[in-house]
């Protein structure tokens, strides 16, 4: 029997006097019992063996949770920004690598939907999008088709520095696809790869206002996927790389419009926050079992109480403040999101994406030296939360650095936020 709110009270990931829609109350419900009944106790086997979560995704299918963020007029769930969030945060608080990976898939159609919807482009292409958008969520809701997002190349194009090095050239009847993209999660379990490639115009150089965003099937002729997968954390992942020789699909793969793509990316910074739900589900889950093990409630762990000696109470508390801290950032930026947000809000999005991503590492260490030796044992989740913590701070386009970086250079000089708005001010009107 699953434990249901009505059911069994529990602590949301957003605190218990979070005011939530009725439609977030749901949501958030389904992916705790999901969590915790069927994703927990699969999620140990999934980390040794590098082998990503089928079954995980069968349950998600079922649940309705693909279709998260695809429109209700569309047969989805239509969850806004924040409910994402905040679904996924509770989905990685029992299985870290289902909720990266479902980041990657729900924002390939959160992407094409609601953040586009807010985006300038001629009537044209508005209707032309329109009917791109009903065949990719046709796909999920009623196929249960996975869609992953590959970003990183190795070198500076993911954090937006420069244009991505996997090419396209028009062809007849689509685009022919040259490059290679790495650590592309749901490798093993894509049914298409949405992936961001640069348009290559003859006689011009390459643009990152060329930036397309195109769905290629996994069977497409052409694509190959290779490498070996065995890294320190987020192991289900199963984040290998993907090879694009002289890969063709047709115009109808777009995912965005032409040149959409980097409006976005100009207009719409909180796109790119979407990997920290994940680690602050991690922080809460490293938090709650620590609580746990010193109530003696940890199943194996023998019946030994050790709250009561004061060095883990001051151990807990020093945890509680850095997970308020982590969680209250969390909340206040993903609520900032949206189209066009003032510079405060694009510097506290950067804030709370290294706040999570380094506190999440933190609150592991913690709960590791508070709990002791049995923590170090694969039988308990602790060893597998700290190593999956330990990923997040490198994770493109806003690693750890790269937040500090931008912070500190937009507090002292024009963001490039401004400047890239200024650049397209003489682009399509707004329909």
């Amino acid at each position: 029997m699953t434990t249901t709110l009505a059911e069994k009270p529990y602590m949301p990931i957003c605190g218990d006097d979070y005011p939530l829609t009725d439609k977030q109350k749901r949501l958030m419900s389904l992916a705790h019992d999901l969590g915790k009944n069927k994703f927990s106790p699969r999620a140990a086997q999934l980390d040794r063996d590098a082998q990503f979560p089928f079954e995980n995704y069968k349950d998600m299918k079922e649940a309705g949770l693909l279709a998260l963020c695809v429109p209700e007029a569309h047969g989805g769930q239509g969850a806004d920004y924040a409910t994402y969030a905040m679904v996924s945060a509770e989905i990685g608080r029992w299985c870290g690598a289902t909720a990266l990976t479902f980041n990657m898939h729900v924002c390939t159609m959160m992407w094409s939907g609601l953040l586009s919807d807010n985006l300038d482009m001629t009537p044209e292409q508005r209707a032309l999008h329109r009917v791109h958008q009903k065949a990719h969520f046709a796909r999920v809701v009623n196929n249960g088709a996975i869609y992953a997002q590959p970003f990183s190349e190795g070198g500076a194009s993911a954090a937006g520095a420069q244009p991505f090095g996997t090419q396209a050239v028009k062809v007849e009847g689509g685009w022919c696809i040259n490059g290679k993209k790495i650590f592309a999660s749901l490798s093993d379990a894509a049914d298409f790869f949405g992936v961001l490639c640069t348009e290559k115009k003859p006689d011009a150089d390459l643009s990152r206002r060329d930036t397309l965003y195109l769905a290629v099937p996994r069977n497409a002729p052409g694509l190959t996927i290779e490498g070996d997968w065995d890294p320190l954390g987020m192991r289900a992942t199963v984040s290998r790389n993907l090879i694009f020789k002289d890969v063709f699909v047709s115009d109808d793969s777009a995912l965005m419009p032409q040149g959409i793509y980097f409006q976005a990316a100009s207009r719409w910074p909180h796109m790119f926050m979407t990997l920290s739900p994940t680690y602050m589900g991690i922080a809460q889950a490293a938090y709650d079992f620590t609580v746990a093990y010193l109530r003696g409630e940890i199943p194996g762990t023998g019946p030994v109480k050790r709250r009561q000696f004061a060095t883990k109470q001051i151990a807990v508390a020093e945890m509680f403040v850095k997970l308020e801290q982590t969680r209250n950032l969390f909340l206040r930026a993903i609520e900032d999101a949206k189209i066009d947000p003032p510079k405060s809000s694009r510097l506290r999005a950067y804030a709370a994406q290294y706040t999570i991503m380094e506190n999440a590492q933190d609150i592991a260490r913690l709960a590791i030296r508070t709990c002791g030796g049995q923590s170090m044992l694969k039988s308990l989740p602790l060893e597998r939360l700290y190593r999956d913590a330990r990923c997040g701070s490198l994770m493109l386009p806003w690693t750890a650095e790269l937040c500090l970086d931008r912070i500190g250079r937009d507090n002292i000089h024009e963001s490039v936020y401004d400047a890239a708005r200024d650049m397209i001010a003489d682009g399509p009107a707004r329909t």
